[in-house]
């Protein structure tokens, strides 16, 4: 019988062009089917790419029955060994090959077990990949917010022409201690940030313009930060010859989602004179997301 406590995890490499390297990383992830992949979302501007992993949780998580986090560690190995984070050029920011790692309860687990599940994922990847691993969310023990660690390395600041990031940063030393892994960078790989939170939603919106300073006026004037909708996260990134995107993670999607966010942003725009396109999301609902794979098991009884 299915158990009801499921967790959900997001993983978000930076690459999305090398198409051997992608099939590399998923022939990694279905050496455990018992935490498969539900949704991949590709982005080549972005040279990113986003996969949704669902699997049960264990009350007690440990490296040798966690199917969710021996996926996601397999999946890493696989990119570490397939991608040169140093070679690596985008329009999104990154801190490493394997950027960012996030685990989401479903159904009825708890966020204390998706942030037990979590810290044992980067006790895990630190000691055996030897890659500098940083916490935050409930995962880590003051709460620590993700932006807070990124706008601490850079993260929102391109590093190279035409708002592109590219390579590694200027410095091997970290501005922060890790909660695994080594206190030096190894310039392929980069860090990576693993944390648990509730449920986030990602809802992105095209703008037609090459102004990259009055579309990050209106992400500005959108987020929560900048005094708009406070659930909103916001950054403008360049995706493709004349379009920017407000790129948003809303933080609580059931009070604010998507069309609340297109609504502000389609007035911001207006008061700029830009064209707005309909955004999208870049991954299922939490509904939907349970549903495939509750679907997906049934098909394998």
């Amino acid at each position: 019988m299915l158990k009801s406590i499921l967790g959900c995890c997001k993983v978000y490499i930076s690459e999305s062009r090398n198409k051997s390297a992608l099939e590399s990383i998923e022939r990694a992830a279905k050496r455990f089917p018992l935490a498969p992949i539900i949704n991949k979302f590709e982005d080549v501007a972005y040279n990113r790419v986003g996969y949704t992993l669902v699997s049960e949780l264990d009350s007690v998580p440990n490296a040798q029955s966690c199917h969710l986090t021996n996926a996601v560690l397999a999946m890493v190995k696989a990119a570490f060994d397939t991608v040169d984070f140093e070679i690596h050029s985008g329009t999104h920011p990154r801190l490493g090959v394997v950027d960012h790692i996030c685990f989401h309860p479903l159904v009825d687990a708890s966020l204390g077990q998706a942030a037990r599940t979590a810290r044992c994922l980067a006790t895990d990847m630190g000691s055996k990949l030897q890659v500098p691993t940083f916490l935050y969310g409930a995962a880590h023990e003051e709460g620590m917010k993700l932006d807070s660690i990124r706008r601490t390395f850079g993260y929102f600041k391109p590093n190279s022409s035409e708002n592109q990031w590219t390579g590694v940063s200027n410095s091997d030393t970290l501005p922060l201690k890790p909660y695994s892994g080594p206190f030096q960078v190894t310039p392929s790989k980069g860090v990576v940030v693993i944390g648990a939170t509730n449920w986030v939603d990602n809802y992105n919106v095209p703008l037609l313009s090459s102004d990259i300073s009055a579309v990050r006026r209106i992400a500005k004037r959108v987020s929560g930060r900048g005094g708009g909708l406070a659930s909103v996260q916001a950054m403008a990134l360049t995706h493709g010859e004349g379009v920017i995107e407000v790129a948003c993670n809303l933080l609580d999607p059931k009070n604010v989602g998507g069309e609340k966010v297109q609504q502000e942003i389609e007035h911001l725009a207006k008061e700029e004179g830009i064209s707005v396109e309909k955004g999208y999301y870049t991954d299922f609902s939490q509904e939907e997301i349970v549903q495939s794979y509750l679907k997906l098991f049934q098909e394998r009884i």
